[in-house]
């Protein structure tokens, strides 16, 4: 895709987060999940679902604070995983200059 598209890598990176998210927001990305299981939720678009799920299911409990907490609820584990193991790799790895 970044062949044909002529997109950045970072650019493609945020358009499937929006995707998923858009698609979850309409209900569709819970239709791919049943059908998929993990194949669905493990790329960046299930980031994006989780973090769309997450403020959606929170907004009926909370309100309007819950549009702006769920999304750290569903999704805060796994980037405080990444930001562990990245800075742990940081002090350990040589990089190349």
């Amino acid at each position: 895709m970044l062949d044909i598209a002529k997109i950045q890598p970072a650019h493609m990176l945020v358009l499937f987060v929006v995707v998923g998210a858009v698609l979850s927001g309409f209900g569709v990305y819970d239709r791919l999940v049943e059908f998929a299981g993990a194949g669905a939720l493990v790329p960046v678009s299930g980031f994006g679902h989780s973090i769309s799920r997450g403020s959606l299911l929170e907004a009926r409990r909370l309100g309007v604070i819950g549009l702006f907490t769920g999304a750290f609820e569903f999704t805060g584990l796994g980037v405080a995983t990444a930001v562990f193991f990245s800075a742990l790799i940081a002090l350990v790895a040589n990089p190349r200059a």
